[in-house]
């Protein structure tokens, strides 16, 4: 599986984290890559913040599957992260991302109950003993 658009890895090298693709120049690069992927024996390619027009115009353009994250509709398929799809994480949401939950909350509210029960020794019970 190859992965073009925003790599994580080197989000420095590309000026952080930013939508790819947005111009001609960028966009004909990243539609060259993912033909050469394919070519090079890729099985899919994931589509990370790119443009959905462009999205959709790679995976036109491909016999191979294209994921996106990012990346519009028009991809065959759809990723996310988990930690943030499920709101683990409350200090950055990338736009791409769709909250189905919101868990921190309830982790911490959930690790909060168990030490204060910890504390109070009503933690374990004769029901959580042996």
């Amino acid at each position: 599986m190859a992965h073009i658009g925003l790599t994580p890895q080197s989000v420095h090298q590309l000026g952080g984290y930013r939508v790819q693709g947005k111009d001609d120049p960028s966009a004909v690069r990243l539609l060259e890559d993912a033909r050469i992927l394919e070519e090079a024996g890729a099985f899919s390619i994931v589509l990370e913040c790119v443009p959905a027009a462009l999205a959709q115009k790679i995976t036109a353009s491909l016999s191979i599957s294209t994921i996106g994250i990012g990346g519009g509709v028009h991809c065959d398929g759809q990723v996310l992260v988990v930690h943030d799809m499920l709101g683990l994480f409350e200090r950055f949401t990338p736009k791409f991302v769709k909250k189905y939950a919101t868990l921190n909350t309830q982790i911490k509210e959930a690790a909060a109950q168990y030490i204060d029960e910890v504390k109070k020794g009503t933690f374990p019970g004769p029901e959580h003993s042996f």
